[in-house]
């Protein structure tokens, strides 16, 4: 136990910061680490949108990690039978509108704008695609433009 005795602005602040928990069955799988650049921008001072958008980086830069050279992260749409999505991009538009941006497994060019409050995103794992020979990883660049703030 930590006898440490905060002031009630630090108790405040460090109830304010956002915090990430998970437990899988393998103990080698990646934990969602909150980087600096969203754990110390205020969450109040988030819209809806990017407070989504943030959290959704971490997500899929987190599954890209457990692909291996041969696979490519997408979304799979929930409650309907529109497909999967290859994600090449994504956004925000405040205050509470995600949009990714992608092709289907055929190639055609797709877009999902969400509302936050609709927003259920499935990721799962796509062969790359044949002319490539590297695996595309979208999370890595996501990751750097938010650093970037």
């Amino acid at each position: 136990m930590d006898d440490k005795i905060e002031t009630s602005a630090e108790a405040a602040e460090a109830a304010a910061l956002p915090r990430c928990h998970e437990v899988h069955t393998d103990p080698s799988k990646p934990h969602t680490d909150v980087p600096d650049a969203v754990a110390k921008s205020p969450v109040e001072q988030k819209s809806p949108a990017q407070w989504a958008y943030e959290r959704l980086i971490l997500y899929i830069q987190n599954f890209e990690k457990t692909l291996d050279n041969e696979h490519e992260i997408a979304m799979g749409f929930t409650g309907g039978q529109a497909g999967v999505l290859r994600i090449e991009g994504m956004g925000y538009f405040d205050p509470d509108i995600v949009t990714f941006y992608g092709s289907d497994p055929a190639g055609t060019k797709t877009q999902l704008i969400q509302h936050v409050s609709q927003l259920s995103v499935l990721l799962r794992a796509l062969p790359k695609q044949e002319e490539q020979k590297e695996a595309n990883r979208i999370g890595f660049r996501l990751a750097e433009d938010l650093e970037k703030g």
